[in-house]
């Protein structure tokens, strides 16, 4: 596995695999690689000749606040499980390497940002977006894989992707957890003992979510107060930021379940902020 750090070094090896018609699978992340981006790396292994992951913590998807500098980072061990995964090439640039003092462009999908994280997080999205474009011009990976976890940043790259006609496939991975049913999160580390016990009442009070739906309940509104109340009494040291349940595709509030539905969390502790996220089919055979 190769190691780049300076993009033009990266641009020159992605033309070479351009003209010799290598399939490429791309896999962005931030670090703190963990059992869930592992999977993610063997599914693009899967699907091309090639795989290409980044590690570079993208100062401009964080806001005013948030845990920029408090972010988990560790490149050798990351190295050590890209390598493990099957990765090729590992790009792990600086962060003037991407940005330049004076960059004034943004790329973002405000239409699909208005609600879960981009509600409480208004530029994160933006930050998001902007990065992966940048990476998809270095990369030029035939397909690109993001985890389902995080949900509405899949959908609004999807969105990206296609308004701006980057010749890329973007796969959706499902999501990664722990033996307890808690989704794999590089910011998992950082919970207390007692917050880390609790936080796997977020995909517990999701697979409540499920089941009333299944059973019959269609008020989307019974059910996320349903939800609350589990949340309340399971979760004492967490305020809930969001738990809503939207369309899947366009990101926006449902008040009544007639079909394919997503209900999602968000979850501050102490230290960290959680997601989690369940898709349901009320149409669909359990």
């Amino acid at each position: 596995m190769d190691i780049i750090t300076e993009p033009s070094a990266l641009r020159e090896r992605a033309r070479a695999w351009s003209r010799s018609g290598e399939t490429v699978g791309f896999v962005p992340t931030m670090g703190a690689l963990h059992a869930g981006h592992a999977s993610l790396l063997r599914l693009a292994r899967e699907r091309a000749a090639l795989v290409v992951a980044s590690v570079f913590v993208n100062p401009t998807q964080f806001g005013p606040g948030e845990d920029l500098d408090a972010y988990p980072r560790d490149l050798e061990r990351d190295a050590a499980l890209a390598r493990e995964a099957g990765v090729d090439v590992l790009f792990a640039p600086a962060p003037g390497a991407m940005y330049a003092p004076e960059a004034a462009t943004w790329v973002e999908v405000p239409t699909l940002a208005r609600h879960l994280c981009g509600a409480s997080r208004p530029t994160h999205f933006r930050g998001v977006c902007t990065v992966v474009s940048k990476l998809f011009l270095l990369v030029r990976p035939t397909l690109a894989v993001f985890g389902q976890k995080d949900w509405q940043q899949l959908a609004i790259i999807r969105r990206m992707t296609a308004d701006l006609g980057f010749d890329v496939e973007i796969v959706g991975a499902p999501i990664v957890r722990e033996a307890d049913g808690l989704a794999l999160s590089s910011r998992n580390v950082r919970l207390t003992p007692t917050e880390r016990a609790e936080a796997v009442a977020i995909n517990q009070g999701l697979a409540l979510a499920e089941e009333l739906a299944r059973g019959g309940t269609r008020d989307a509104g019974r059910i996320l107060a349903a939800v609350r109340a589990f949340y309340a009494t399971a979760m004492p040291s967490g305020t809930v930021d969001y738990l809503e349940c939207v369309d899947p595709g366009n990101i926006v509030p449902a008040t009544t379940l007639a079909g394919a539905a997503l209900f999602a969390a968000a979850v501050r502790f102490s230290a960290v902020r959680l997601i989690d996220n369940r898709f349901v089919d009320v149409n669909a055979a359990s």
